[in-house]
Parts: C-alpha cells; structure tokens; sequence
C-alpha cells in the first residue's frame, strides 16, 4: 500500500483554512470576553456604587432618620401630653351632678338655670331650674361691688395688695402682684369688668372692721333684699360654697342696677391700670358690652367648674327692660349664646306671652 504525502500545496491550504477557523474562533472568544467586560464593567460599576451608596446613604438616612424621630418623639410626647391634659375628664359642676341638665327648654339653652324677667313689669318671659341652688363663682362680687358702693367709702383712698389677697382656694393667678397699690375705685372696677380676684378680695379686706366683718355684710344685704336661697363665705366668689338661685340673682342684679357706679364700671369695655412703671391693659370679661346689638345697663360673669360658666345682666331688648341670669352653662362661649338664643326670641316676639307670673314680684326693687 503506497501512501501518498499530500502536496505542499494542500498543507497550505490546509493550513490556511486552519489558521482562518482558529482566527475566527480566537477573534470570537476576544469578542465575547469584550463584550462580557463591557457588560460586567457598568455592573460592576453600579455595584460598586450601590455599595458606595449603600455605606454613604444608611448614614445619612439613619442620622435623618435619627433626627426627626427625635423631633417627631418630641412632638409626640407634646402631643401625648396635650391629648392626655385633653382626656382628663373636667370636674362635673353641682348642676351636673345634679343632673340639671336633663332638664329640656323651648330655646335649648346650654345653661342648667335661666330666667328672664321682665324689669318693669316683674313678668317672668322664661324660666328653667330657676329654684336651683347653685355655686355662683364670680357673680359674687356683684354683691361686693354694692356693698362697697353703700358704704360710701372713699373711692380714691389708695389700698395695697397682700400676700392675704392672693388665691390660695383655686391656685387662680393675678396680674395685681403683692405690693401693688391702686385706688379702691380701681380695684372695684377691675373686679366687676375683669373680674379680678385679688381686687375684690382686697375690697373686702380693707372694709371697716376687716374681712369677717364684710362678709357678714353681705350676707346681712342679701337677707335684706329677700334672697333666702343666698350665702355668701368670701368676697370674690372662687368658694363654692357663696351659692344662691336664679331668682336670687335677679333680686340682686336690679338692686344692683339702682347705683350708677356700678352699671359704669361693670359694662367698660376696658381700661388702662398704671402699675408701677407699667401700664397693664383690662378688658370687660363679657364681650357683648362691645357687641352693637346689645344695650346692657348691667353685667357681671363667672366661673368655677362647680359652679359652670354664669351671666347676669340687665339689657334692654326690643324696648324691654330685661334681667337675665344664666347658671351652669356647658361650654366656654355657652352663656354668651344662650343670651343671644334668649335676644333674638324676644326680638322676634315683642308681644312674648308671659309663660309664668313670677314669684318675684314683692322681691324685685321697682
């Protein structure tokens, strides 16, 4: 068998079309091993930045994270605070207890008490638990306010606040600091436009014959003018225990109404106190003295939480003289509406029928 060596001319082919598939193949692998680098190089790229990030970025969102949750934990607790000063329940008023308040009405007035009077004619327009005998709060220094003007004392006689004026029933703060010293013309009208505690007290402090003796006056004033529902313990009303009625408080309000400094000082709007080097700003604790649509010969408002939010005043409403007086009312600005429910009624009805003849007729001053 004779073997045939191929040709020199076939090696090279041969060879050539060898080295042309080991090119291609060879070009190919370095193709793909490029692309593969081109497309692993922008991964890794983005994987390292990922992982850049992801070292820089925990920092600084933890530290924001950190920092507002401090901010937010700190409104949270104010808010927890706020919500839960919020949730405590207030303390129910004698009223309340007294479940007063079931009581309905044809007005739907938020006060327990209500009674209005007619003050010429002593004809009751509207009344509601008007026997009920309730704390008063700060209607009180209505009755210190007309002891004081009966008594004929010295209004520009000058009286210093004490350490003995300062609240120590309610914990209530006070603009007169200890050692003021105003007229006692000032200190009532602070006590019956702002119902000024540490005035009245003073008031009270100061009258002849000392604080005992005041309040005796008071209470001797009151049996005088037939308020048999009355008592009164302190001039300045913060006691829950200076309690009386709604009929009591009318018998009050027109004898009160009959001293001109008292209807002045008690409807200012407000009024400029020089204290010391300052001048301290009061205003009337009942806004409708400022409101047009009310003529008001005379007011005065209180509050305790035993006693409710209180209003009486004297007002002339479509040519009517009128005594009103509101107890217990549930709310902040109740009282202020329930006068305005009981103005725009009478408005409405001029000729309003009486609903009841009051008892108060032997009671009421002319």
């Amino acid at each position: 068998m004779i073997l045939k060596m191929p040709s020199m001319r076939s090696l090279s082919v041969f060879n050539d079309q060898a080295c042309s598939r080991w090119g291609q193949g060879l070009v190919g692998t370095l193709t793909a091993a490029v692309l593969a680098a081109l497309m692993v190089l922008p991964l890794a790229a983005q994987a390292q930045d990922s992982k850049s990030s992801a070292k820089k970025r925990p920092v600084a969102t933890v530290a924001k994270s950190v920092k507002k949750a401090k901010v937010s934990t700190g409104k949270a607790n104010k808010r927890v605070s706020v919500a839960s000063q919020k949730a405590v329940p207030m303390r129910a008023s004698f009223g309340q207890m007294a479940g007063l308040h079931a009581a309905s009405d044809p007005l739907d007035l938020r006060s327990s008490v209500a009674l209005v009077i007619d003050q010429d004619t002593h004809e009751v327009l509207f009344r509601k638990n008007d026997h009920a005998v309730l704390p008063i709060a700060s209607l009180t220094k209505l009755m210190t306010g007309l002891v004081i003007s009966e008594a004929h004392l010295p209004m520009a006689e000058m009286i210093a606040i004490t350490q003995a004026d300062v609240d120590t029933e309610k914990g209530s703060s006070s603009r007169l600091a200890v050692g003021t010293v105003l007229s006692r013309g000032d200190l009532l009208h602070l006590a019956l436009m702002s119902s000024e505690n540490r005035a009245a007290h003073a008031l009270g402090r100061t009258f002849p014959g000392g604080l005992d003796t005041f309040v005796a006056r008071m209470n001797a004033r009151a049996q005088a003018l037939g308020m048999s529902d009355t008592r009164y313990v302190e001039p300045t009303g913060l006691s829950s225990r200076n309690q009386s009625s709604a009929n009591d408080l009318a018998v009050l309000v027109g004898a009160a109404y009959k001293e001109p400094v008292l209807r002045e000082l008690s409807t200012s709007p407000g009024r400029e106190i020089e204290v010391g080097s300052r001048t301290l700003q009061y205003n009337n604790t009942n806004r409708l003295v400022k409101s047009p649509q009310w003529d008001i010969g005379l007011q005065k408002t209180g509050y305790i939480s035993e006693a409710g939010q209180c209003l009486v005043m004297q007002a002339q409403v479509a040519g009517r003289k009128l005594i009103m007086v509101f107890l217990d009312s549930a709310g902040k600005l109740s009282r202020i509406a329930d006068a305005e429910r009981v103005r725009r009624w009478v408005e409405k009805s001029p000729a309003v029928s009486v609903i009841k003849q009051s008892a108060l007729t032997d009671r009421l001053p002319g």
